[in-house]
């Protein structure tokens, strides 16, 4: 440190204390972290909290997807931390990931001392910060901390997004100067009910609704929140429309029999056919991205109408709908049901169409390709997976190609589904994990990921092993970053850039004294699973898949 902790007298706090009182008092419970001499003492105060767990990682980018993860699975505030200099700019992808997946987050990160004139770790950590869409607040008062770390958590609560909470590191030896108790910022969020529709919006989107010969509703997170799941049925029965989801939503209608799984890039065969019929689509506390709505190319016949609290016109490039209802999902979708009278249009909803869901998975694909001897076709490995694996188990899912293969697992609740794709970036799927893993404590918690992205990360294993956190982690192994690889094909180009070889992710986890299997055969798997349940530690399977099968999706061209 740049300087000596001053001196305290009785009742008397220095700063570090006063923050980690201050962020206990806000529910904290986990902090995700790889130690650094500027936040020691602050991370070390926080160790000491009753109830307080510390987990460590190995990288700082993983400390703040892990702690992304523990909010996917608690839906409380995950809380990181870093020092100052490259062990703040480490977190740059992190947080430009968890700003576009609205992912509310507290980052403690030293900063550079304010009495030295030249530091060489320094950074520019609120330009930094700001750039990625993150705020970012600079802690320079002793008279203020308890209000900093309110404000903090008070802007990750309201406007879900991650924000930096910087502190000079000789500031945080300095005495405080509190003046009074620390009020969470819990207390201060506005306490209101969820919005109500204008009724004369209702009115008008029943009245185009009811003259829909082929409507489709599409719900999201922001239904999910809602407990919208029954009235959004109720509605689509009412007026003959058939269901779909965003991909964080998938298996939200799974029970339904006239649903037609996820919408977007990642849509079935089914439901593109579906998509491209409909007149009329209603998405229900869906922000429908770029890749919802298949980059406008979706359903180009439909009018679109939104049921949103906070709708938005203009989206990712394109326009959203023509018509809005501004509410609350829950509220708004039972005000547009009630609104809704008489007989409806809609010839979409026959038990011709339920036979064919019936008879259509999702995950549909009559493509055939020779498969090498040795590996496996990822779709069946997939569907042997999903077999095996309960129901109730935590699935964090990674991107890139080999994700166009889990898309479909199925009756699992989207609750139970973690996911951080917005912003396209692989290597985070094996810290989300994690996260996940340490917040349930049971190791019911399976990432399905490919090859290239476990390997970005893979000194995590050696902190997982150490502090016996159980997960099973399938890396889906074609040998390669497959996306390039199939779009390299597609255009004659040389492929061999991408293509690295199969990675030994069984040696690799008993190096990290983990367990690991190698499964070439379908019949592994199940085997794997019993050896996994039996065992105490987290397990790698590296589950060797041919890099000949290309996803239907991304033979549609879908750019999720």
């Amino acid at each position: 440190m740049d300087s000596k902790a001053e001196g305290v007298g009785p009742g008397e706090k220095l700063v570090y204390q006063v923050l980690a009182e201050a962020f206990a008092a806000e529910g904290v419970d986990h902090q995700f972290l790889l130690m650094g001499d500027g936040q020691m003492m602050w991370a070390t105060a926080m160790d000491a909290i009753p109830g307080m767990r510390s987990v460590d990682a190995r990288h700082e980018h993983c400390a703040v997807m892990e702690a992304v993860g523990y909010h996917f699975a608690t839906g409380k505030v995950g809380v990181a931390s870093t020092t100052n200099g490259p062990g703040f700019t480490q977190i740059i992808t992190a947080l430009t990931g968890a700003v576009q997946g609205r992912v509310p987050l507290v980052v403690f990160v030293a900063d550079s001392p304010l009495n030295r004139r030249w530091v060489n770790q320094h950074a520019d950590e609120a330009t930094l910060t700001l750039a990625t869409g993150a705020r970012f607040i600079a802690a320079h008062s002793t008279a203020l901390m308890q209000d900093y770390v309110q404000e903090a958590f008070y802007t990750a609560r309201f406007e879900r997004r991650p924000v930096v909470l910087s502190v000079p590191h000789d500031l945080m030896t300095k005495k405080a100067s509190v003046r009074k108790p620390y009020v969470p910022s819990s207390a201060l969020l506005p306490e209101v009910g969820p919005m109500p529709p204008s009724a004369r919006d209702a009115e008008r989107l029943a009245e185009r609704l009811s003259t829909a010969e082929r409507p489709i509703i599409i719900a999201g997170r922001g239904a999910m929140r809602s407990g919208a799941q029954q009235a959004i049925e109720e509605l689509a029965e009412k007026s003959g429309a058939l269901l779909a989801t965003t991909l964080p939503a998938r298996g939200y209608f799974d029970g339904n029999p006239f649903s037609i799984g996820v919408a977007g890039g990642y849509s079935g065969s089914l439901a593109a056919e579906c998509f491209g019929q409909a007149d009329f689509v209603l998405a229900i506390g869906a922000s429908m991205t770029f890749f919802t709505t298949g980059a406008g190319s979706l359903f180009p016949q439909a009018e679109v109408a939104q049921i949103d609290e906070e709708p938005l016109g203009l989206h990712h490039g394109f326009k959203v709908a023509d018509l809005y209802v501004r509410s609350d999902a829950r509220l708004g979708t039972e005000a547009v049901a009630a609104a809704l009278s008489g007989g409806t249009a809609s010839t979409f909803r026959t038990s011709e169409m339920a036979q064919r869901i019936a008879d259509t998975p999702a995950d549909a694909d009559p493509a055939e390709f020779d498969i090498e001897p040795g590996l496996l076709d990822p779709r069946a490995a997939v569907r042997e997976i999903d077999r095996i694996v309960p129901k109730d188990w935590e699935i964090v899912s990674g991107t890139g190609h080999s994700a166009r293969f889990y898309a479909h697992l199925r009756g699992r609740r989207p609750e139970q589904l973690h996911m951080l794709r917005e912003f396209g970036a692989i290597g985070n799927g094996l810290s989300i994990a994690i996260g996940v893993a340490v917040a349930r404590g049971n190791g019911k918690v399976l990432l399905l990921d490919g090859d290239g992205s476990v390997m970005m990360h893979i000194q995590e294993l050696e902190a997982v092993a150490r502090q016996g956190i159980k997960l099973l982690v399938c890396a889906l192994n074609d040998g390669g970053f497959g996306a390039e690889i199939h779009r390299l094909r597609a255009l004659d180009l040389d492929e061999s850039l991408a293509a690295f070889g199969h990675p030994d992710f069984a040696k690799i986890a008993r190096g990290f004294d983990l367990a690991g299997a190698t499964i070439t055969e379908l019949p592994q798997f199940e085997a794997a699973f019993a050896e996994y349940q039996a065992g105490d530690r987290a397990m790698i399977w590296d589950a060797r898949i041919s890099n000949r099968v290309n996803a239907l999706s991304a033979r549609k061209g879908a750019l999720h």
